[in-house]
């Protein structure tokens, strides 16, 4: 820098910087990077550079070349649906169970086996499942087809009937408790999808009440470890622990079934967005602990208490269902009541020791009610989400189909002849009569 004097001040400073050189503007060059091949570079390569993505991130991408889930996991599980179908009637008209055994890991005094069973209980109810989430994941497309996270909902509830099926086809009581847990994570998840304080209050109170029941489980599956196995068929009565264990897989049965006093779960599960209400209350979560005490029935009726404890939770809850539907103008906690009591009378049935009856109304539950549930979701989507039963008129008027759809599925509610409900429902009313029981329970199983 050097200072050469100025007119208006004595001096200025003139800035002389470093003179440039062609060379120096030259950057060196980095080395290539060298890219090793494997599988996802070879993959890529084979992608045609001209598909359209429909991502978020990068819709000029050219990596998506799957459709979209909610697209292809109803076709999926019709597919299923009709795979089982043969095994299904094979096992029903033989009477037949399966047992298949892998063996994970082999040891010199504990292997560790993965089992399967195939029983006409577990595949009939599962095919049930496997229906009712195709058609309801249909009508997911239609009710938030306007949610940018459909793709979000529909792999959650996926995983809800993942879910339900671990809990069918695993009768280890290690595999058994992944079903049950994951019932209960995926439904919380699925309570809380709208994301306001009335979704999140049900989905806590959801969580927490079944969490009663997965930890009285996890009691029982302790208790198991004097029967040297954890295999659900091969269990029976050993000492005064069994007695206990019978007790806590009763109690986590009712839990997940929402019996008297566990029973504030269900109606507040509504906040969930109506397909995972027909979902829910219909053929999975609710008939996950019915369905456990199927399972475990030849080994909790040893007990000779537990019929009465059963009968008298069961009466409970449908008589308390039934009063509290009276006073509700909300159209899908009314149908979550019904669902409550239904759930009474399939363990009523089950007292009585009327297993075959008792899945069978499960089966027919699961029908009626998930179509129940549709129709009402189509209104409730017609009239901007409004489930007040106040709001709602002139309904067989601008929807003739759905409302005949809800008029059949009320009628099997009702149990009116010839239909589904009445087959189930008039059985457990001659039972009821030719039984021993206190007639004080008989005249409130009758009046509920």
């Amino acid at each position: 820098m050097s200072s050469t004097p100025s007119a208006r001040c004595g001096w200025a400073y003139k800035l002389s910087y470093p003179r440039r050189t062609p060379s120096s503007n030259i950057v060196p060059a980095l080395p290539k990077p060298q890219i090793t091949p494997t599988v996802t570079t070879l993959i890529f390569k084979l992608i045609p550079a001209n598909i359209k993505v429909n991502t978020p991130t990068a819709r000029s991408a050219s990596l998506m070349i799957l459709p979209r889930p909610y697209k292809t996991a109803p076709i999926i599980m019709w597919v299923l649906f009709t795979l089982l179908l043969p095994c299904a009637l094979i096992s029903i008209l033989t009477n037949s169970t399966i047992l298949i055994e892998w063996p994970l890991i082999s040891t010199l005094a504990a292997p560790i086996n993965i089992t399967l069973i195939c029983d006409p209980f577990g595949l009939t109810f599962s095919r049930a499942v496997l229906l009712i989430s195709a058609n309801v994941l249909q009508f997911s497309t239609i009710y938030i087809q306007n949610d940018k996270f459909l793709d979000r909902f529909t792999k959650l509830v996926i995983l809800f009937v993942l879910s339900i099926n671990f809990l069918i086809y695993l009768p280890s009581f290690i595999a058994l408790l992944l079903g049950w847990d994951g019932l209960g994570i995926t439904s919380f998840i699925l309570v809380i999808y709208y994301q306001n304080p009335k979704s999140l209050a049900a989905g806590l109170i959801t969580a927490i009440t079944n969490r009663i029941g997965d930890v009285i489980l996890l009691v029982a599956i302790g208790l198991t470890i004097n029967q040297a196995h954890w295999n659900v068929i091969h269990i029976r009565i050993i000492d005064h622990l069994s007695t206990i264990q019978i007790l806590a897989i009763l109690v986590a049965a009712i839990t997940k079934s929402a019996q008297i006093p566990f029973s504030s779960w269900l109606p507040a599960a509504i906040a969930a967005p109506t397909p995972v209400s027909a979902l829910v209350h219909s053929s999975t979560l609710v008939t996950a602990g019915v369905f456990l005490a199927i399972r475990f029935y030849p080994f909790l009726s040893l007990l000779p208490i537990f019929n009465k404890i059963l009968l008298f939770v069961a009466v409970s809850t449908i008589l308390i269902a039934g009063i509290s539907a009276t006073t509700e103008h909300d159209m899908k906690k009314i149908i979550a009541l019904s669902t409550l009591s239904q759930l009474g009378i399939m363990i009523t049935r089950l007292a009585f020791g009327l297993v075959s009856l008792t899945f069978f109304h499960m089966l027919t539950h699961a029908i009626f009610k998930s179509l129940l549930f549709v129709c009402a979701g189509s209104f409730i989507n017609t009239h901007l989400h409004r489930q007040d039963l106040r709001w709602m008129g002139n309904l067989s008027t601008q929807f003739p189909v759905a409302t005949s759809c809800l008029l059949i599925s009320n009628s099997a509610l009702c149990g009116l002849p010839f239909m589904a409900g009445f087959y189930s429902k008039d059985l457990i009313i001659e039972a009821a009569l030719f039984n021993t029981y206190n007639t004080i329970i008989i005249l409130l199983t009758l009046l509920a």
